[in-house]
């Protein structure tokens, strides 16, 4: 299927222009920099100036981009018909990373049938089997944990979700194969924004550093070829992602392999960044972290993953989510024409105290209350069809992480300052690493 063209200074007339949201008229060059590297300060200052529905410009060809900020419209964008909003075709630039097969890149009747597929892999009862696996792996990275002294608790939960990818997802437990994919992927799942301007622009693969990427990459891709094919006739029994799917679906070994991917890429950097914020609001809030505390010993899951909500709200790791138009549709009161690309700015919803009263405020119990925030306002995940499908195991093994830490440990914030955000790829991470310091728990 062809793909939509992007809405931008090739395609759009000055007339279509004049209908569009305001915006700033600042250059495409300078709203891309302060998009990448400043959203978080950079929408509020825009909602602030021209409204609650706004445009930017942004590269390549000076893309038209229509930012919402109210659930109401957001929730226009989710419920429309997957056919007129693609998700996919705003994901293109991940193509020569994940693969064309990913289940991010793909809209309308193959979104459908892939999405089908992987769903039994993240049932309920699938996650229930996970997370005996992923508390092992906690246990085993918490009891290596520095104590009495400070140290960045983010590197640490990347190393961990990385390892909870390669032997709950991808079901790797041979020693020697652990060893030499770790470094593999941890070079896979560091990829830069320069790295991803080859989606853009595919002559850049040919050189470096965009090269040795793909090297790296097709060095994985051997291994993971060599663990699908392996796999296929002895995954009776095993409960890791991979397995299931196997026993689920029916794939190609490059559906597979480009799924495995995109589990990696999806899941490792965000689920980690969560926990980095979690635990470094936990560690300036004596009340809350006894709160978790007595939810992790008593084995309260619902408040465990209440904590996880409230860090996830406070700190959106992942600020927008995006659709393109297929067609000209009605959008918050606004006619918009094809190729425009939406952006749902989940950052603003979850900073809005119309729908979170004392926003800034990191308040875990709103979500267990007799008045909890409404449907539509809390989407970390994104809504609708392309809600991720990683949604359940993320909050899932967030907890269970909580658990193996909380019962473990006291934490404490070397600084009280709190951290602030700082882009990474679509992330927002905690700038200097969320330092923390543990100490042993004493019981009485």
């Amino acid at each position: 299927m062809a793909r939509t063209p992007l809405l931008g200074s090739r395609t759009l007339d000055r007339q279509t222009a004049r209908t569009l949201p305001p915006g700033p008229k600042l250059p495409t060059i300078v709203q891309s920099l302060l998009f990448a590297s400043h959203r978080s300060t950079f929408f509020p200052r825009m909602r602030e100036r021209y409204g609650d529905v706004f445009t930017i410009r942004l590269v390549p060809t000076s893309r038209v981009c229509v930012v919402l900020s109210r659930p109401e419209h957001i929730k226009e964008v989710f419920a429309a018909s997957p056919s007129v909003m693609h998700a996919g075709e705003g994901n293109m630039v991940l193509e020569p990373i994940m693969g064309s097969h990913s289940l991010l890149l793909l809209d309308d009747e193959d979104h459908a049938r892939m999405r089908k597929q992987l769903m039994p892999a993240f049932s309920g009862a699938a996650l229930r089997g996970y997370a005996g696996m992923v508390l092992e792996l906690a246990r085993a990275e918490v009891a290596e944990w520095p104590v009495e002294q400070p140290f960045e608790v983010h590197q640490r939960m990347r190393n961990l979700t990385l390892e909870i990818i390669l032997q709950v997802i991808f079901g790797v437990t041979d020693v020697d194969r652990l060893n030499t994919l770790r470094p593999l992927l941890d070079k896979i799942v560091s990829v830069s924004p320069v790295i991803m301007l080859g989606g853009f622009y595919p002559q850049l693969l040919r050189i470096r550093p965009w090269k040795s990427y793909l090297d790296t990459q097709r060095r994985v891709d051997e291994i993971l070829y060599d663990e699908i094919a392996a796999r296929r006739g002895t995954f009776a029994g095993r409960t890791d992602v991979l397995s299931r799917l196997l026993a689920a679906g029916n794939w190609s070994d490059v559906e597979l392999r480009d799924q495995l991917v995109t589990l990696l890429l999806a899941g490792h950097e965000t689920t980690a960044t969560a926990l980095a914020w979690t635990f470094h609001e936990l560690a300036r809030r004596p009340d809350d972290l006894q709160f978790g505390q007595r939810a992790a010993d008593t084995g309260a899951d619902d408040e465990l993953e209440a904590i996880v909500k409230e860090s996830l709200r406070l700190h959106p790791v992942v600020y927008q989510v995006g659709r393109r138009l297929t067609g000209t549709a009605d959008v918050a009161g606004y006619r918009l024409p094809r190729g425009t690309t939406i952006m749902a700015a989940v950052g603003l919803v979850h900073a809005d105290g119309e729908h979170f009263p004392a926003p800034k405020e990191f308040r875990p119990r709103r979500f267990l209350s007799e008045d909890p925030p409404a449907p539509g306002t809390w989407m970390p995940f994104g809504g609708g069809a392309r809600r991720c499908i990683g949604a359940g195991f993320s909050l899932m093994e967030a907890t269970e992480i909580l658990r193996a830490v909380l019962t473990t440990y006291d934490l404490h914030a070397p600084d009280p300052t709190p951290e602030p955000p700082q882009a990474k790829n679509v992330t927002l991470v905690p700038r200097h690493g969320a330092r923390l310091l543990a100490t042993r728990r004493t019981r009485t």
